[in-house]
């Protein structure tokens, strides 16, 4: 069989994106796969699910299932279930809790326990870029956790879109031993759409997103 009919068929990836309560897990979910954002946080019980359809480096189709894990289910007896299986693990937490970082050991440690066997690609993802400004956890931190674990490192904001795209794609293609030229990249690049205050009220303007320099560290 030629390599150029195993790329035509639909390959599935089974994504679990782990992380404490509220950090976003269900944001970046939802934006990722339905490009739609809710200010209001109903917390996961147990689990959610995802699929998202996507090419990568243009003809490669792939399914992804992607497991939202509740911020609780770690050390719960279902933990193991719901990992079983998990070819990309996204440990995500928030730049504005610190604690939210401290927590990623727990859960790199409980993934690669239980996944000791499969050796699933592991990333780290900074969500709430748009935060920025109220940052608790230093790039510093997330860069040396990052190389530490020898995991990629990339930053994201659920809330406007910003790298969402291109995270989920060179996390994909890192899996497949692929990688992304920069037209690919620039692909996945969004509109940013950012609320500006003035005097007259909220505008609403659109910004073209700029490749992060610190998206992905490999």
């Amino acid at each position: 069989m030629s390599d150029n009919f195993n790329d035509c068929i639909e390959k599935v990836i089974k994504i679990a994106i782990l992380g404490e309560p509220s950090v976003g897990k269900t944001a970046l979910a939802t934006r990722y796969c339905h490009e739609d954002f809710s200010r209001q946080y109903y917390p996961t019980a147990g689990a959610d699910f995802f699929l998202k359809r996507t090419v990568v480096q243009g003809n490669r189709p792939l399914r992804l299932v992607i497991w939202d894990l509740s911020g609780h289910s770690l050390g719960s007896d279902m933990f193991d279930k719901y990992m079983y299986g998990a070819q990309i693990v996204m440990l995500l937490f928030d730049i504005t809790n610190a604690n939210s970082f401290t927590r990623l050991v727990d859960w790199l440690e409980a993934s690669r326990r239980v996944l000791r066997d499969k050796k699933p690609t592991l990333a780290l993802i900074a969500n709430k870029g748009d935060m920025e400004h109220q940052r608790t956890v230093p790039y510093e931190k997330q860069v040396r956790f990052a190389n530490d674990n020898g995991i990629s490192s990339h930053s994201i904001s659920a809330r406007t879109g910003e790298n969402v795209s291109l995270c989920f794609q060179r996390i994909c293609a890192e899996f497949l031993g692929l990688r992304l030229t920069k037209a690919e990249q620039e692909e996945q690049l969004n509109i940013v759409k950012a609320e500006i205050v003035t005097q007259n009220g909220p505008q609403v303007a659109s910004v073209q997103a700029a490749p992060s320099a610190i998206c992905s560290l490999q």
